[in-house]
């Protein structure tokens, strides 16, 4: 089994990038279908944008549109291929393991998340297996590197109006249903 790849510093482009994110992301917070939840692909390489996503369960009545799913789905028929080796997927908050896995078939180059799984666990359920396990458990080597920003990426979880949606989310903690 690979290992992942870790490297402890963040640079300047990785804060630009998960900031242009979050307010991608943010954006969501006045339509009908608002979502925390947000991915952008870059050239590892360049750091040229290729895609964004956001969270579409409930506008595409599919609970496996997750924002770094469609965003991968999308990059993927951006460049006609399914591997997106050379790419880094950032995320507004840590991969659930569907996510993870899907990153690491796609062959990422790295993956870079803000907010945790147990930040995202205050308001929605979750998969608590972190990123790097699934990482860690893979034939597919990925540097998975986080939380960052992380504190930024939670301002999406507190919004009021964000707070308001995930009480009508039937994965939300706050009205009981699983």
């Amino acid at each position: 089994m690979a290992r992942p790849k870790t490297t402890p510093n963040f640079s300047a482009a990785d804060k630009e990038r998960m900031r242009e994110l979050v307010r991608f992301t943010a954006q969501t917070l006045s339509t009908p279908h608002p979502s925390p939840f947000g991915a952008l692909i870059v050239s590892t390489r360049t750091g040229k944008p290729l895609i964004r996503a956001v969270n579409a369960v409930a506008r595409e009545h599919d609970a496996a549109s997750h924002a770094e799913l469609r965003a991968v789905r999308l990059a993927g028929k951006k460049l006609k291929g399914p591997l997106l080796a050379g790419y880094t997927l950032y995320s507004t908050c840590e991969p659930c393991p569907m996510c993870m896995a899907n990153a690491l078939w796609a062959r990422l180059d790295r993956v870079v998340y803000g907010a945790t799984i147990d930040d995202a666990n205050r308001y929605c359920l979750q998969i608590h297996i972190p990123a790097t396990e699934v990482a860690r458990r893979a034939d597919m080597s990925c540097i998975v590197q986080g939380p960052f920003l992380r504190q930024e990426c939670n301002t999406l979880f507190d919004d009021p109006r964000m707070q308001k949606a995930f009480r009508t989310w039937s994965t939300s903690k706050s009205n009981g249903k699983r």
